[in-house]
């Protein structure tokens, strides 16, 4: 991979992020994402799912600001996201996870109420209030489901989140 085409893949991992598009990633950026997960699965932000995916966000976002915001300034620009968050999780990808898991595994909770794993036709809501456009949510929510069984669990979930921000440079 050439670096033009490395730095257009950081900026849509850097947009993904910045869910309010103002050009930072902030804790509201994490926190708004739990609002609107919870109002796709109607869910109460009150309830054990509803708390656990705010604490969550949170702690997603505290790793991410503890990795790349640089001035301390509580939110990440692109800059600070492109030299600091993707080099340092490129240079350890299990850092990303740990980051993520609590987020993630609490997501899975509010949209697999059952508890038995996520559907791909879930899995595609998520992606789709996380900003993902239909056509490639329900694509990607398909390949989730990686041994084929119709349910995508949380380590099957992580994998494949972590490969899609854990970007390498080259082949």
């Amino acid at each position: 991979m050439d670096s033009a085409e490395y730095e257009r893949k950081i900026a849509s991992r850097f947009a993904a992020f910045d869910q309010d598009g103002n050009g930072y990633i902030d804790r509201e950026d994490f926190s708004g994402a739990a609002a609107r997960l919870l109002a796709e699965f109607s869910t109460t932000p009150r309830c054990d799912r509803g708390q656990a995916l705010y604490i969550g966000a949170e702690a997603f976002w505290q790793g991410m600001a503890g990795i790349a915001d640089v001035d301390g300034d509580q939110r990440v620009s692109r800059q600070e996201f492109v030299t600091g968050a993707v080099k340092r999780l490129r240079d350890n990808p299990d850092r990303f996870a740990e980051i993520a898991r609590p987020f993630l595994h609490a997501v899975i909770a509010v949209a697999d109420p059952d508890g038995d794993g996520i559907t791909p036709k879930a899995a595609e809501r998520v992606m789709k209030v996380l900003g993902v456009p239909p056509e490639t949510a329900s694509v990607a929510a398909h390949a989730l489901d990686t041994d084929g069984d119709g349910r995508i669990d949380e380590d099957e979930a992580l994998k494949a989140l972590a490969a899609y921000y854990v970007t390498p440079e080259q082949p």
